[in-house]
């Protein structure tokens, strides 16, 4: 018997999803909340066997709620839900543990489909999803970052100043500028959030 549990801001999704699987015989439904508070408090007290995640939640990531549900209970697994297509984002909750992804279009026989694999221990990505990633692979012929660029990077999308990576690795804040203006220049990117862009939708962060 797969445990499956549902995280969605709109009652409608959840209750359409809910309504697709309370035929399956081999799927056990739950519950379902509508804040991540919500479903923390859930799983304190039990746990599914795998946990369909909103990705766009007015409240908080799911991304970053999608890492934090791994952390803490890591027999759990989680199949992102959204109506976002982007490589970067399916790239980021799938490097943030989770097993699967679904479009919110996704039939019934594809959301069945993606629970039996991912309870098998398997990843799940449906067809359209597949078919974005195959078309938007990240550019072969892009710069090399070094091993420090990289760790100033990766601050910087987190929204450091370069006074705050300087302390953070040690370096000066002039340093920190220098590897900025060096990687913008390697990216021919305009300005820091278009090397971000760059950056996080290649995969190289």
């Amino acid at each position: 018997m797969i445990k499956v549990f549902i995280l969605d801001d709109h009652q409608v999704i959840i209750e359409g999803i809910r309504a697709l699987l309370q035929d399956e015989k081999d799927i056990e439904w739950m519950g379902s909340a509508r804040t991540p508070e919500e479903m923390m408090t859930f799983l304190k007290r039990v746990q599914p066997d795998i946990i369909l995640l909103d990705v766009n939640l007015p409240q908080k990531s799911g991304l970053v709620l999608c890492r934090e549900i791994k952390e803490q209970y890591p027999a759990v697994e989680v199949i992102g839900l959204s109506t976002s297509d982007q490589p970067s984002v399916i790239r980021k909750m799938q490097e943030n543990g989770a097993s699967g992804y679904l479009l919110k279009d996704a039939g019934k026989q594809e959301i069945i489909a993606a629970l039996h694999e991912v309870s098998r221990g398997r990843v799940f990505v449906s067809f359209s999803v597949a078919e974005v990633l195959k078309k938007r692979r990240p550019i072969e012929d892009l710069p090399t970052l070094t091993r420090r660029e990289k760790e100033v990077l990766e601050l910087i999308a987190e929204g450091l100043t370069n006074q705050e990576i300087a302390a953070r690795l040690f370096l000066t804040a002039t340093t920190i500028d220098s590897h900025r203006s060096n990687m913008l220049t390697k990216f021919n990117a305009k300005n820091t959030a278009a090397l971000i862009k760059i950056a996080v939708s290649n995969h190289l962060i």
